[in-house]
């Protein structure tokens, strides 16, 4: 009984901390989240609902979201006129403004780092300059929205399946 209370606490530590991890790029979101289903299905718990076609269902969708998150930004900044390097440099600002000016400098710094790339170092006119880092900073907020529908959707079905068992 004391083990599985322990199991269902570090299965919510880990969920949360892969909600953190949606916004915080250090830290694997949605594949920490899986994980924590993952904690439940080998620490059986004949109460928790957890089946092996929800795990693979689940893994589909992580994967999914994995990869579009990597996809999305260089997409948006590339259909609004900007280049690989505004990607970099908006990655690169998202990480100095994650470090300096937490929790709203990684949004911040994602504008700014496509900005000063595409402004200073590719010597574009401001108007494509701001285009470019809208949207890098777009394709951000729509990879991190990614990232918390799955991961927060994932956190519900955890929290169903420990306190509310079939």
């Amino acid at each position: 009984m004391l083990f599985e209370i322990f199991i269902d606490a570090v299965a919510i530590i880990m969920a949360l901390t892969g909600i953190l991890g949606c916004i915080i790029p250090a830290i694997p979101g949605p594949p920490l989240t899986y994980a924590s289903f993952l904690l439940l299905y080998l620490f059986n718990n004949p109460d928790h609902a957890i089946g092996g076609k929800f795990l693979i269902i689940w893994l589909a969708i992580v994967a999914a979201v994995t990869i579009l998150d990597f996809v999305v930004q260089p997409y948006f900044t590339k259909i609004t006129g900007g280049s690989k390097l505004a990607v970099r440099y908006s990655i690169a600002g998202m990480v100095a403004g994650m470090v300096f000016f937490p929790p709203f400098g990684i949004i911040a710094g994602s504008f700014i780092g496509a900005f000063i790339a595409e402004f200073v170092v590719n010597e574009k006119p401001l108007q494509s300059s701001l285009l470019a880092a809208f949207g890098a900073f777009l394709g951000f907020i729509m990879g991190t929205g990614l990232k918390l529908a799955a991961s927060t959707t994932m956190l519900y079905y955890l929290i169903r399946f420990i306190f509310f068992p079939a």
